[in-house]
């Protein structure tokens, strides 16, 4: 493990001074990282702290909280600790739970980044783990981007000080300094990706070849240093940058692939798309640079648009994050994002009146029914009777494709009980016995 000092050194992972934030899942390779860097914290002159993520995918997600929370109130390491709803995510996002909470982890990573509470964002990533990445990148088509595998440093803020450490190196390390972890029972679960190459196809390789991890994260050291020179030889001073649109001449394309493709990454790149751009997306651009027409489109990963304009190819970025909210019905008044202010008040039944306003008997709506935008599966039981789903009941409303997943909505699981602004369902209405109801205000965004 001495070998992670040099490493640092060589790579410039960390400077004098800096707060480096260790990301710490309880398992093996995390909790080795934590305790090397911290017993080397006064040699290399940081501080360190853990940050601990339950990504809300496994039962025994918040056993392991408290176990990370107590390891390092023994080796007296503050700790960060955050909660994401990975299962949510994949759902509003239409994207796999593995990739829902990496985004999730990402997500709080880069907020303690930006707020000035770490410096560095350092992950146990190992040379099996690079090996794997390489794989699978491969597997899924990269080119040489993908073969290199993962950076020692990214973004100038992750680093990955274990890359040259083996996996026996680190579990010896465990067993001489008695370090405690707990073990992740999803990894052996083969229906994500990287466990199915971890657990099938590099168990099978080694069998064959039992230094291939060390010939792996070598090839993907020559791909890279190869890499390196091509890029320097290039040339990218007419690419035309302007915020998340980057404009590229057709003429690229009449150079060799090792050239325009690397044009093109630095491109996406340049508008915020880094990842998931395969060969084919490659030959798709160029096809469209020289036998299409003017005007014409591709679509790319991550909502990137490629136009051709006369003698340019125009690359833009569109993708939009979709803002959260997630509210308990009280009396208040509050921003949706991207759409508008909900003002709720207890009102006298009798006052009811106001047009523009929505009543609903509040006593019948559920207590676990909170304020967000439209999932998948909503349906609404329409004012006067009769249930639809809510998709369809927006589209005889008239109300714009654009707007549909941004108007808040009343709801417990897929029951709608109010669709702001819009109306509520024959299951809250306002009986003329009940004393008081909510008044529901809805002004729209610019209005």
């Amino acid at each position: 493990m001495d070998k992670i000092l040099d490493f640092i050194k060589k790579n410039k992972l960390i400077k004098a001074g800096e707060v480096v934030g260790v990301g710490v899942s309880g398992g093996i390779d995390s909790m080795c990282l934590l305790h090397f860097l911290n017993e080397h914290k006064q040699a290399l002159d940081i501080d360190v702290v853990a940050i601990h993520i339950n990504h809300g995918i496994r039962e025994e997600s918040d056993d392991e909280a408290r176990f990370v929370l107590q390891k390092c109130r023994e080796m007296g390491i503050r700790v960060y600790k955050f909660s994401i709803d990975s299962p949510k995510i994949a759902k509003d996002k239409r994207i796999s739970i593995e990739t829902a909470a990496r985004e999730g982890r990402y997500g709080v990573f880069e907020a303690l980044a930006r707020k000035d509470i770490v410096d560095k964002i350092a992950l146990a990533h190992h040379q099996s783990d690079q090996a794997e990445t390489i794989l699978m990148h491969i597997f899924r088509g990269a080119g040489v981007a993908g073969a290199k595998g993962m950076d020692a440093i990214r973004d100038k803020i992750y680093i990955r000080p274990m890359l040259p450490v083996s996996k026996e190196e680190i579990a010896n390390y465990a067993s001489e300094n008695n370090i405690d972890f707990v073990e992740d029972s999803s990894n052996s679960d083969i229906s994500y990706a990287r466990n199915y190459v971890r657990n099938v196809v590099m168990k099978d390789i080694l069998k064959k070849w039992p230094n291939a991890i060390e010939a792996i994260n070598n090839f993907a050291l020559s791909v890279s240093e190869d890499d390196e020179y091509i890029k320097s030889r290039i040339g990218t001073n007419a690419l035309l940058v302007d915020d998340k649109i980057v404009q590229m001449p057709c003429s690229y394309f009449k150079t060799s692939s090792s050239v325009y493709s690397r044009i093109v990454f630095k491109a996406l790149s340049l508008i915020g798309v880094k990842k998931d751009i395969e060969r084919k997306h490659i030959l798709m651009v160029k096809d469209l640079a020289l036998n299409m027409d003017n005007g014409k489109k591709i679509k790319l990963p991550f909502d990137v648009t490629v136009s051709k304009e006369y003698d340019y190819l125009t690359f833009e970025n569109n993708y939009i994050e979709k803002p959260q909210l997630s509210k308990i019905l009280k009396c208040e008044e509050f921003e949706a994002p991207n759409y508008g202010t909900i003002s709720v008040k207890r009102v006298k039944t009798e006052k009811m009146g106001e047009s523009d306003a929505l009543y609903i008997d509040y006593r019948k709506v559920p207590k676990e029914a909170r304020w967000r935008y439209r999932e998948d599966g909503d349906v609404f039981e329409k004012f006067g009777g009769g249930t639809k789903k809510l998709k369809s009941f927006l589209i005889d409303k008239k109300i714009p494709v654009r707007l549909r997943d941004y108007i808040p909505v009343l709801a417990y699981e897929n029951e709608v009980y109010v669709v702001a602004g819009v109306e509520i369902s024959e299951k809250v209405k306002v009986d003329k016995d009940v004393p008081t109801c909510f008044k529901i205000s809805f002004q729209k965004k610019g209005k």
